[in-house]
C-alpha cells in the first residue's frame, strides 16, 4: 500500500514578486550622482575606474585586470583602445571621454596609485587601434 504524503500548505517560493534575469542598467541620474559623490569625496582613483568601467562596458574581471600603461601612453591617455575580454577572448574596442581622461592624466591626484600598478600592456592583450 503506497501512502502519498502531501504538505498540509504550500510555502511561497522564496523569489515570488521578486525581478529575475538581468538587472536594468543604472540611469544617468545615479551615474551622475556617484561621479559627484566621488569627486566630493576626492576619491579620484575610484572616480577614474568608474568612469572607466562605464565608458568601456567591460566585465569586472577585466576592469581589475587593467594596468595604467593599458590606457596611458608616454604620459597621455588615449583615446582609443582595445581590451582582449578574458571570458570570450574577443577583442573590446571602446573611446575614453573627457572625464575619464582629465581624471586619468598624470597629477590628476593618483601618481602614487599608479607607480605602485606599474603598466604591462602585453598581460592584458592590449592593442591601439
Amino acid at each position: 500500500m503506497l501512502v502519498e504524503t502531501r504538505p498540509l500548505h504550500q510555502r511561497p517560493a522564496w523569489n515570488t514578486g521578486r525581478i529575475i534575469g538581468p538587472k536594468p542598467p543604472p540611469k544617468p541620474r545615479h551615474i551622475w550622482a556617484i561621479r559627484t559623490r566621488l569627486q566630493h569625496d576626492r576619491r579620484v582613483r575610484d572616480l577614474a575606474m568608474f568612469n572607466l568601467a562605464i565608458d568601456s562596458k567591460l566585465r569586472g574581471c577585466d576592469l581589475v585586470r587593467l594596468r595604467v600603461g593599458d590606457v596611458v601612453l608616454g604620459g597621455t591617455v588615449r583615446l582609443r583602445t582595445s581590451i582582449i575580454q578574458q571570458k570570450t577572448r574577443r577583442p573590446v574596442p571602446f573611446e575614453l571621454t573627457d572625464s575619464t581622461e582629465r581624471h586619468s592624466q598624470p597629477g590628476s591626484g593618483s601618481d602614487r596609485a599608479r607607480k605602485a600598478t606599474g603598466s604591462s600592456p602585453a598581460a592584458v592583450g592590449l592593442a591601439t587601434m
